[in-house]
Formats: C-alpha cells, sequence, structure tokens
C-alpha cells in the first residue's frame, strides 16, 4: 500500500501541513558548486584543449579534435532516416503542432507618433545564436529538442547550436531526427558543464552563444546558474510538479496515472489532488494501489507520492482554486465539469489542462503550447517558455525640434532634481 498523505483543508494545521509538503530544499550541493566551477574556469581559459579533455574523460571517447565531436547535417539526416516509420510520423506531427502554436506567439514592432511630432515605439529582433542543451545517452528527450529549438527557429534566431553527450560514443536516433525536423544548425557531441561553458565562453570551435536553454543534470544547472549575464538562461528548474482539481466524477484509474506521470519523472517530483468528495480520494487511493505493480519506474513512483505527495480534501471547487493559486503549480488538470467557467479562478499555473480528456502528457509531447514550465511556485511570475523568450525588444525615440522644447524642460527640471546637471544640460541645449 503507498502511504500518500491524506489530510483535508478544515484540519486546524491545515496550512502548516500544506507548507510542509511544498517545501523544497533547493540548497546547492558545494562539490557540485566547486566541480563546476573549476570546470568553467578551465574552458573559459584554455577553451578546446580543456572541451576535449572533459569530454574524452566524462564520456569515455578518444576524440583527437574538438572539430571531431560536431555531427554532420548528414549524419541528422540519417538518424532521421533511420527511425521506424511510425516514430517518425510521430516526431514530425508533434513538430507541426508546436510549430503551429509557437508561429501565434510572435511580437511584433509598433510605433507611433504624438501631438509634438515625437516618434515613440519598439523594435522586435531575434536573438543571434542560441544553444540548446539537450540530455544524452540512454536517455531519449526528443520532446525537449522540439520544445526548446521550433520557438527559437520560429522566432527567427539565426543559429542555434545544439550540445548533446554521447556516453562511449552512443547516439540516439530519436534526438537526432528531431534536431534535423526541428532545423537545427550545428550539433555538438559534449555535455555536462563543460558544455555550458564551451556555449557561454565560446571556443576555438564553438561560438559563444547569447542564451542557453534545456534540462540537464545538477551540474549542468550549477554551471547555468554560473554563466547567467554572461549569457541569458532560460529557468532554473526544480522537480517537475501537477496539482489536479477534480469534482469526483472522473474516473479514478485516469487520476491515478496522471498522478503517476509526474511521480515517475523522479523521487522529488510532486504529485497532488484536490477534491470535494472524498469518497472520491479513497476510490483514487485504490486505484494507486492497484495500478502501482504495473509501472515499470514503480519505485520511483512510490517513493515521490509518500515523500511529496497527497491526496487532499477541499470544502468545494472555489476553495480548491484558491488552494491551486497558492501552489501555483507547473501543470494544473482541472478534471470538471466546465472547466472553462472555473479557469478564471485560476492566476497562478505554468500549464492549465481543461477537461477530462485532457492529460498532462498531452502536453509533454504534442498538444503544441510548451512543455518547459515554471516550477516551484514560480508561476506567480514567469511563463512557459516560448518564442518571446528567443525575442528582444528595442525601445524607438525620434524627437522632433518642437519635442524637444517641451520634452528637455521637464527633463531639465527633473534631472536638477537628481543632481544630475549634465544630463539637465544635455536637454537645454537642444531648446535654449
Amino acid at each position: 500500500m503507498v502511504q500518500i498523505k491524506r489530510f483535508s483543508s478544515t484540519d486546524p494545521d491545515f496550512t502548516t501541513q500544506l507548507d510542509k509538503l511544498l517545501a523544497f530544499e533547493n540548497a546547492q550541493d558545494d562539490s557540485v558548486e566547486s566541480t563546476v566551477a573549476t570546470i568553467l574556469a578551465n574552458i573559459r581559459n584554455r577553451k578546446d584543449a580543456a572541451l576535449l579533455e572533459y569530454t574524452n574523460r566524462f564520456d569515455r571517447l578518444s576524440a583527437k579534435s574538438a572539430q571531431e565531436l560536431e555531427l554532420t547535417p548528414n549524419q541528422l539526416q540519417q538518424s532521421l532516416a533511420a527511425l521506424p516509420s511510425v516514430q517518425r510520423t510521430a516526431l514530425e506531427h508533434a513538430a507541426e503542432r508546436v510549430r503551429s502554436y509557437h508561429e501565434k506567439q510572435q511580437l511584433s514592432s509598433w510605433q507611433y507618433t504624438d501631438s509634438d511630432d515625437t516618434l515613440l515605439g519598439q523594435k522586435v529582433t531575434p536573438l543571434d545564436r542560441v544553444g540548446l542543451y539537450v540530455p544524452g545517452g540512454k536517455a531519449s528527450y526528443p520532446s525537449s529538442v522540439l520544445m526548446n529549438a521550433i520557438p527559437a527557429k520560429v522566432a527567427g534566431v539565426q543559429e542555434l547550436i545544439m550540445v548533446v553527450p554521447t556516453p562511449g560514443g552512443e547516439r540516439n536516433d530519436l534526438v537526432l531526427a528531431a534536431a534535423a525536423i526541428s532545423k537545427v544548425d550545428r550539433v555538438f557531441t559534449i555535455g555536462g558543464a563543460q558544455a555550458i561553458g564551451a556555449l557561454a565562453y565560446g571556443t576555438e570551435t564553438i561560438p559563444q552563444v547569447d542564451k542557453i536553454v534545456g534540462p540537464g543534470n545538477a551540474y549542468v544547472a550549477a554551471a547555468k546558474r554560473r554563466v547567467f549575464g554572461i549569457v541569458g538562461i532560460d529557468m532554473v528548474a526544480g522537480p517537475s510538479e501537477i496539482l489536479i482539481i477534480c469534482d469526483g466524477k472522473t474516473n479514478p484509474d485516469w487520476i491515478a496515472m496522471d498522478l503517476f506521470s509526474q511521480a515517475e519523472h523522479d523521487e522529488l517530483a510532486q504529485s497532488i489532488l484536490l477534491s470535494p468528495d472524498a469518497s472520491f480520494l479513497d476510490q483514487v487511493a485504490r486505484s494507486i494501489d492497484r495500478l502501482l505493480s504495473g509501472m515499470p519506474r514503480r519505485h520511483v513512483i512510490r517513493t515521490s507520492l509518500e515523500n511529496r505527495g497527497a491526496l487532499i480534501a477541499v470544502q468545494n471547487l472555489d476553495e480548491a482554486c484558491t488552494i491551486a493559486n497558492k501552489i501555483a503549480p507547473e501543470h494544473l488538470e482541472l478534471s470538471i465539469d466546465q472547466p472553462e467557467n472555473w479557469v478564471t479562478n485560476i492566476r497562478h499555473a505554468g500549464a492549465i489542462f481543461l477537461g477530462r480528456h485532457a492529460c498532462e502528457a498531452l502536453g509533454d509531447y504534442c498538444a503544441g503550447p510548451n512543455h518547459v514550465l515554471p516550477t516551484s511556485r514560480t508561476a506567480r511570475f514567469s511563463s512557459p517558455l516560448g518564442v518571446y523568450d528567443f525575442q528582444k525588444r528595442s525601445s524607438l525615440i525620434q524627437v522632433s525640434q518642437r519635442g524637444a522644447a517641451k520634452l528637455g524642460e521637464i527633463a531639465s527640471i527633473l534631472a536638477h532634481g537628481e543632481g544630475l546637471q549634465a544630463h539637465a544640460q544635455s536637454a537645454e541645449y537642444r531648446y535654449k
């Protein structure tokens, strides 16, 4: 029997219980930080030579030069051709849906002229070069390639460089095929903190990028934190999360499996169910116990559910929405009647799945919206990865002679008030 936590919003210590459940210790491991700092310093100073040494050591390769670590476009196409037709078709359909969705996100440049002939506006331009980190080896995350590469390409990024480790020389055709479909420009078989360093600082072989996106292990995350400011990064993601609000009318097996779908990521993933129907929580608990034995990752799921999962009884759906806003989950399923009437109550969530058939797994792979989402309650102030993350905005200001007289006087008064006389005189020169 899975010992998943059970409590109710009417418990006297409910807030304390919920805060304890949500608490996640994201302390940085000193040994990881020290190792990453050393690797980054070596990459920055010794460039290709250090990159080659680390790649050969950690990935058990015997490359003689950094140039050997780049895959050709033909090799990517070979991986695509090697896929079984059913996999290739699924990958292409997923890519098309992701591309179609993100094409609607593009920002536009705009401008207007006010009454004193001052032109003001915004110019939108894509980033020049972006680095995409993809886990490698036996791990197969083609969906991660699609979700990161496609919005970058839709945004108009000129060059997209993917890095993916190949431990023992093992390459994953699905990942490389996804790179081909997403039109990634260059692919290097490198990984770890050394790959992040190469992208951030540049080497003789690998050009410096403007932003680094994509998931990775603790060393990759630590490296991304350290290079932020030299380059941009997408986010430092925490464990995956799902929160389900259910009115008790959905098949309990469906809900149990939806909870599993996040719990199987790792032991720190979080799966929570809120329902005003206490008997339904009992049904889901029984489904969990019955279905768990059939899961290949059942040990990971059990640990996740027992340590960070919960079945919570609420008084009504209004209260469930209030609690959901406090949790601000990465994924939120509204498995209820007329979910469109309740979505307006939700203010904080990375992705909201409406209705009983919209399971989170569809969002991970092929629904269309991005699966790179804010975690650890950061949905209170941040958003899913999108085209806008690969574009930047510049302000446009063109001032007429008449505008300079009007604006210059205002600027002069405020600049003198701040004690910045050069600012004031710079403005005054335009109208005195």
